[in-house]
């Protein structure tokens, strides 16, 4: 991807759904929720269905930092865009209080972007793992990965989109809640399509050595969601 978009502060956020409302919030999201978020400076990373989950729909926006966060959220969720749609937004909503604050794990890890927005759909699927770590084990990790883990991702052929850590800092706009008991390490990768993700899965878990150097630090089993962007995701399959 080309360089142009680095977020310091990142929200992946998950939301539950009425059966049958998510392509209503997604329609709803792409149309009235992108640009009146970005004009606040708020970056609108991604949108997506999970492909496990009919009625979950994840999303991601980033910021330039916590204090700049709360200011956008203050402008956003105050404007006349939410105002006027935030009653038929919420009607999809069974929760939106599944929020992750990250930051990148390494300065140069977070999502590089290209320039705009796509046009027209995308065929691939990203990928966003999640290892819920040790409280022991949460500073080290992200010099594990890029020393140990990443290596061996690579060579499985997996590519790394962006990889990120818990952000521990105050949440500054408590109206929005966000996990604040949650160590995590977020990271996400790309593949043309379910079965490639499959085949990678397989090789990687034949692969000597990963899930023992992988298994110290964790506090449960590892998470990963298959997710199809929407046709106005910056972060495309």
């Amino acid at each position: 991807m080309q360089s142009g978009t680095f977020s310091p502060v990142v929200e992946l956020r998950r939301y539950t759904l009425h059966p049958g409302q998510r392509d209503v919030l997604i329609t709803l999201f792409d149309r009235e929720f992108v640009e009146t978020q970005e004009t606040v400076g708020i970056d609108v990373i991604g949108q997506c269905r999970d492909l496990d989950a009919p009625d979950h729909f994840v999303w991601l926006r980033g910021f330039p930092g916590l204090r700049s966060r709360t200011e956008s959220l203050r402008a956003f969720y105050g404007g006349p865009a939410w105002q006027a749609h935030r009653s038929a937004a919420n009607a999809t909503m069974i929760d939106s209080d599944d929020v992750l604050l990250l930051r990148p794990a390494h300065p140069d890890s977070g999502f590089r972007l290209g320039p705009g927005r796509p046009a027209g759909g995308s065929d691939g699927i990203i990928t966003a793992t999640t290892w819920h770590l040790q409280p022991e084990a949460e500073a080290g990790f992200p010099e594990v990965f890029k020393t140990v883990l990443a290596p061996m991702l690579g060579d499985a052929g997996t590519p790394i989109l962006a990889s990120f850590v818990s952000e521990h800092g105050e949440n500054g706009f408590p109206a929005l809640p966000v996990r604040e008991d949650a160590r995590v390490f977020v990271w996400f990768s790309r593949f043309p399509d379910r079965a490639a993700y499959e085949r990678h899965a397989v090789v990687l878990a034949s692969m000597p050595g990963f899930a023992e150097a992988l298994r110290p630090h964790l506090a449960r089993p590892p998470e990963v969601a298959l997710l199809s962007p929407t046709t106005r995701s910056r972060l495309r399959g």
